[in-house]
C-alpha cells in the first residue's frame, strides 16, 4: 500500500528554516505515511534548491507568490492526502502518529502553534493564535494544512496570491476544519525584528483589509 501523504513547503531563500524543518519529517518516513516532499520555489537564489535536492524533494519552481507556489506545489503532488507547512516550520515528537489517526476522519485539520521563542510576546502570540484558529476557524499557514485530495479540489484550491491565500482556504472550509492533537514550532525571528505587538498589530490590520476587499498584492508590499 503506498503512503497517503505529500508535503508542499513553499520557499523562497530559506535554507535555514529549510534544514531545520526537514529534519522534523523523518518520521512520518519511518512510519510509511510520506509518500512525497515537493519544494515549490520562488525563485531562491541561496541554497534552498541544493537543500531540497539533496532530500530527494521532487521540485517546482515559479514566481514569487506564496499562493501560487502552494497552488503548483498541490499540482505536482500525487498523494490523497496533502500536508502544507512553511519552510521554517518544525514538527514534534509524535506527529506522525497522530496523523495517521486523524486521516481516518476525513476532515482538514491544522497544529496548534509555538515559537521557537520564550517570553510573555511568543506566549501572547502564539495563544492568540490558537485562540482565533479554534474559535475563528482562521488557522494561518504557518500552522500548517492536512487536507484531503479531494476536499483540496473541491475547495477549488489555493488562490494564487501572493498573501492572505491561507485565510482564502480557511475561510472555504469553515467549521471542517479541526485542530491537531499536535503543536508545530516556528520562526520567530520575523517578530523579533519588528517587535512582538509592532508585527502582531499589522498582522491584524493586514487582515481586516483584506476581509473589507483591499487587493492581496497591495497588502503584500505592504507585508
Amino acid at each position: 500500500m503506498r503512503a497517503k501523504l505529500s508535503v508542499i513547503i513553499p520557499t523562497l531563500n530559506a535554507e535555514t528554516g529549510l534544514m531545520r524543518g526537514l529534519s522534523t519529517l523523518a518520521e512520518g518516513l519511518s512510519a510509511g505515511l510520506i509518500r512525497e516532499l515537493v519544494i515549490s520555489d520562488g525563485g531562491s537564489e541561496d541554497a534552498t534548491l541544493a537543500i531540497a535536492e539533496e532530500a530527494g524533494a521532487e521540485v517546482v519552481t515559479g514566481p514569487p507568490s506564496r499562493g501560487g507556489q502552494l497552488r503548483r506545489g498541490a499540482e505536482m503532488a500525487r498523494g490523497e492526502w496533502l500536508l502544507f507547512l512553511h519552510a521554517d516550520t518544525m514538527l514534534p515528537p509524535g506527529w506522525a502518529d497522530e496523523v495517521l489517526a486523524h486521516l481516518e476522519t476525513g476532515r482538514p485539520a491544522y497544529f496548534r502553534l509555538r515559537f521557537d521563542k520564550s517570553g510573555f510576546g511568543a506566549s501572547w502570540t502564539a495563544g492568540w493564535a490558537n485562540f482565533r484558529s479554534r474559535v475563528c476557524h482562521l488557522p494561518y499557514g504557518d500552522q500548517g494544512l492536512l487536507i484531503s485530495r479531494e476536499e483540496y479540489d473541491r475547495a477549488g484550491c489555493y488562490p494564487d496570491i501572493a498573501l492572505m491565500e491561507d485565510v482564502a482556504m480557511a475561510r472555504k472550509l469553515g467549521r471542517r476544519l479541526v485542530p491537531l492533537p499536535v503543536t508545530v514550532t516556528t520562526s520567530a525571528d520575523r517578530y523579533t525584528q519588528d517587535g512582538w505587538f509592532r508585527r502582531g498589530a499589522r498582522n491584524l490590520s493586514l487582515l481586516l483589509r483584506y476581509r473589507l476587499g483591499a487587493d492581496p498584492e497591495r497588502l503584500a508590499r505592504r507585508y
